[in-house]
């Protein structure tokens, strides 16, 4: 499969490092030992916008996907004030894949099965691989999708797919998530369900008893991913005539 529609985008300047490091989920540290997965969230914690960061000399590579890339540049325009930080956008293609990383690659952090991610000049030709389908498997939720301006990134999982630092200290949307976090247990979150029946993505779940139960999202054969409420999701579930089951 092609490579997804992303916009890298480039970010130079003194105070580069320190600028986002005020603004996203993740330690920017961690861009040394490769990549880094983070997110930048509203002031009440809801997600903006995910993506990778990576060291490229002085200069931090941001790679996000291209729907969302012009709402980033100017929200980070907008945090920047006098900052000296200078936002570009570049001709970098990103090109992924499962076998070993060759040498301008990195390790995806969200998981090892997903293999590495680089970005290069030119675009990347199929890679043969069945990505939603290891995004359902992996439970790795996916901007459009999983994650929207609706959502929380700890019910979709970011603490397991390494896209929050609890320890880096403040940033937009702190406070709501280590609330999250450290106050509250989660009654609803990304889960993993099979799916027997004709149900696309946005088919609202139900309970047997016609309770809303949650929403099916990424789908791949007979496996999905939804968002779904914890309490009622104990039994097989409905999805406009589909049979549901949580699996994870």
């Amino acid at each position: 499969m092609n490579a997804p529609s992303r916009q890298i985008l480039r970010l130079t300047g003194a105070d580069a490092h320190d600028f986002l490091q005020g603004l996203i989920t993740n330690d920017i540290a961690g861009i040394k030992g490769g990549l880094v997965y983070a997110a930048m969230l509203t002031p009440q914690g809801k997600y903006l916008a995910d993506f990778f960061l990576k060291a490229d000399g002085d200069a931090i590579l941001l790679d996000v996907d291209v729907a969302l890339a012009d709402m980033l540049v100017q929200r980070l325009s907008m945090y920047k004030l006098r900052a000296d930080v200078q936002i570009e956008r570049t001709d970098l293609h990103l090109h992924r894949g499962l076998h070993e990383a060759p040498a301008d690659g990195a390790a995806d952090p969200r998981d090892p099965a997903l293999g590495w991610r680089a970005y290069r000049e030119t675009p990347q030709d199929d890679d043969a691989v069945d990505w939603p389908a290891l995004y359902v498997t992996q439970m790795i939720p996916n901007s459009g999708t999983e994650l929207t301006t609706d959502s929380f990134i700890l019910e979709m999982g970011f603490e397991r797919i390494h896209g929050v630092d609890f320890r880096k200290g403040c940033y937009v949307g702190q406070e709501v998530t280590a609330r999250m976090k450290h106050k509250t247990e989660l009654r609803k979150g990304l889960a993993r369900v099979s799916v027997i029946g004709d149900a696309p993505a946005g088919t609202p779940i139900t309970t047997a008893d016609g309770k809303a139960a949650g929403t099916l999202l990424t789908r791949s054969g007979d496996e999905a991913l939804a968002y779904l409420r914890f309490d009622r999701a104990t039994a097989a579930m409905d999805a406009n005539g589909a049979t549901v089951t949580r699996l994870a």
